[in-house]
């Protein structure tokens, strides 16, 4: 049975890493967007607590859905515990993040610093989701 307790620290964890990693790569994401002035940037956005939500929600998925494959393979006989949820979170963000991103930032001219501040907050997510739910994920 999955333990929703983790499932929501995963999130609650995963997102305030994202708060921090942006916080310190603004400038650089901003510059990477093509974006001068940040103040231009957050009007485009809309309602500052819009981004933050939808943000928030997207971890809160993201961390049940991965505690939903944990929970798979340790019925299947993998051992859980932070080894294997950080394994795990790893193949998936490079299985789907990594190439989803790769390819819509292709298409969409994007800088490379784009891909990389972006594929690295997705993997901090996941790695941190992945430890947290290997650890508790599963009562």
């Amino acid at each position: 049975m999955l333990n929703y307790v983790a499932v929501l620290l995963a999130a609650l964890a995963s997102f305030a890493f994202g708060a921090a990693w942006y916080g310190v790569l603004a400038k650089a994401w901003l510059a990477a967007r093509g974006v001068v002035d940040g103040q231009q940037a957050m009007a485009r956005v809309g309602p500052i607590p819009i981004p933050y939500l939808i943000a928030f929600l997207a971890e809160l998925v993201m961390a049940w859905m991965l505690a939903g494959i944990l929970l798979h393979l340790a019925r299947a006989g993998l051992a859980l515990g932070p080894r294997n949820g950080l394994i795990s979170a790893a193949f998936l963000w490079l299985g789907f993040i990594a190439t989803t991103l790769v390819v819509n930032h292709a298409f969409q001219g994007a800088k490379t610093a784009l891909t990389i501040i972006d594929g690295g907050h997705w993997l901090g997510v996941l790695l941190i989701q992945g430890a947290i739910l290997g650890a508790w994920g599963i009562s």
